[in-house]
């Protein structure tokens, strides 16, 4: 039987929680955190940075190996996960009960997701029918602790004439959410990479089964990340 996320996991501040969050995210792909990158993005001075790192490696939630940043132990894992959890069913509930605009769910999760109880959380889950992703298409981890890995691609480096389906919007920023829920960019959809401008020039996708062309520069193609579909003689192969 697995444990569940909480059952390893002591009381942790909030600031801790965030702090493991952003570590989790900036060394998923099992490299380092280095202190800077997680300065800028909790926007806190780097000595601050510097002195939670001490801490969080004392309590042996994080390994700091000098020189290269931090990584997070099995223990600072698990507590991340829970944290990710938390807010990816938070952001879910909101849009899908509660009618909240998937551009504006990220900062309202934020503020709940260190308060709620996880009674709540897996009550919430349960009457989402334990749901897989997020509102981005972003995988949301189980009780016990498993997240899916799926290979993606972004669409910037996807070839040309692939038949991709959006996975993750990989922002948080609410104006670029908007723009791609008004283009109809949303996880699930299907489309097909028609033309690339060369020199880090603009993608060219056409929607399916509409056709419907949409042009996306190459910043934000570097955002939405796709999977490779097969493709029959039919069309797209089922998902």
């Amino acid at each position: 039987m697995h444990a569940t996320l909480r059952d390893a996991n002591p009381p942790l501040t909030p600031s801790v929680e965030d702090y493991l969050k952003v570590i989790y995210h900036l060394s998923n792909q099992g490299g380092f955190a280095a202190t800077s990158d997680i300065a800028a993005m909790l926007d806190v001075a780097p000595p601050s940075v510097s002195g939670m790192v001490k801490r969080l490696s004392e309590t042996g939630l994080i390994e700091h190996v000098p020189y290269r940043g931090v990584q997070l132990t099995a223990q600072g894992r698990r507590a991340a996960l829970r944290m990710i959890r938390r807010h990816r069913l938070l952001e879910l509930y909101l849009t899908q009960q509660l009618g909240y605009d998937w551009g504006g769910v990220h900062a309202e999760a934020e503020r709940l997701e260190h308060a709620v109880s996880d009674e709540l959380i897996d009550r919430m889950a349960r009457a989402l029918g334990d749901p897989l992703y997020d509102p981005h298409g972003d995988p949301i981890p189980t009780a016990a602790g498993e997240i899916e890995e799926a290979e993606l691609v972004s669409l910037a480096d996807a070839g040309l004439g692939s038949k991709l389906e959006l996975r993750q919007v990989g922002t948080q920023d609410s104006a670029r959410l908007r723009f791609f829920a008004e283009q109809g960019l949303t996880p699930g959809v299907l489309l097909t990479v028609t033309d690339r401008q060369p020199f880090n020039g603009p993608t060219t996708i056409g929607l399916v089964p509409s056709g419907d062309p949409r042009v996306v520069g190459r910043e934000l193609a570097l955002l939405l990340w796709c999977r490779e579909m097969p493709v029959t003689d039919r069309g797209y192969a089922s998902r």
